[in-house]
């Protein structure tokens, strides 16, 4: 398939004009949250409270349920929603708006043919990734299978858009990474307490295609350095320990991961940018408990040192 056409400018137009017809049509199923803050290890976490997710379980069972009678992979993005879709971004990718969204204008950056989200990112990945960031100020992140907090197996990247929430940073976990060295491109962050690697980077001036193979050139040291390593499936390049990445134009943060969930408290990528889910007031009180930091160093790996 030839690359259609993609203009960066027009991608923001687009999500709001699909966001309205999405919502008129109930095919956008917004989750509404009820936001706290609280400050750990010098970060003024995000912490959303779900008011439901009985829509997102009840599509969660039927999935299972058919994927069990019918022994088939369920995929909601072959086909996708055709309410849903908001841009070709290229060849090998397009743009879903998120449709159990819990923050606005969330947008996945969804492969066309089947890919497995546990699978390495490549060129054509990044290239989608830095196209639609060319587009409006957000954070990427990709969540590589089910124990980084990845809910479908098809290979997708997901980007929202920045501020994350009503934090006086866009992203709350900036002031630790400004606290980043290292004698090389690659480097640490004293205050996150578990295994990672983390890179500067000064994209925003980049075409999006010279971005993404500087991104790609950063994501493959950010692996060797947290010690990811890889593996085959089916012929397919994938990693041996699952991980979460974190990108904005201006940095780039991997974090390796041991499990998917602290009691009951799911984490994924968004959970390291300081922006963190819950269900209900027991799991709120929970992340107050414990400190939202020490739950991310639960459900990450321990630092090598």
């Amino acid at each position: 398939m030839q690359p259609p056409h993609f203009d960066p400018r027009k991608l923001w137009p687009a999500i709001e004009r699909q966001t309205a017809h999405a919502l008129q049509c109930g095919a956008l199923q917004p989750i509404d949250t009820v936001q706290t803050v609280i400050e750990s290890d010098g970060v003024r976490f995000i912490v959303r409270q779900v008011s439901s997710l009985t829509r997102k379980d009840q599509q969660r069972v039927q999935a299972r349920k058919l994927q069990t009678e019918k022994r088939v992979a369920v995929n909601p993005f072959l086909p996708y929603e055709p309410d849903l879709f908001v841009a070709d971004i290229s060849g090998t990718h397009l743009a879903l708006l998120n449709k159990f969204n819990v923050i606005d204008h969330h947008l996945l950056i969804v492969t066309r043919e089947f890919r497995r989200q546990e699978a390495l990112l490549d060129l054509a990945d990044f290239e989608a990734l830095m196209r639609c960031m060319a587009g409006f100020d957000g954070v990427g992140f990709y969540n590589s299978g089910p124990e980084a907090g990845a809910s479908q197996p098809h290979k997708h990247l997901q980007i929202v858009p920045l501020p994350l929430g009503d934090s006086e940073l866009p992203v709350p976990v900036e002031p630790l990474l400004a606290q980043a060295f290292g004698a090389g491109p690659v480097g640490r962050v004293p205050g996150l307490p578990f295994r990672h690697a983390f890179a500067r980077l000064a994209l925003d001036d980049a075409p999006p295609d010279a971005a993404a193979h500087t991104a790609l050139a950063c994501y493959r040291a950010l692996l060797d350095a947290a010690g990811i390593g890889a593996g085959e499936v089916d012929g397919e390049p994938c990693h041996a320990t699952p991980y979460n990445l974190l990108v904005t134009r201006r940095w780039m943060l991997l974090v390796p991961r041991s499990m998917e969930r602290v009691e009951g408290v799911s984490v994924n990528a968004l959970g390291f940018a300081g922006s963190l889910f819950v269900r209900d007031a027991a799991h709120l009180e929970l992340i107050e408990r414990l400190g939202p930091m020490n739950v991310l160093r639960r459900v990450a790996c321990p630092s090598a040192s």
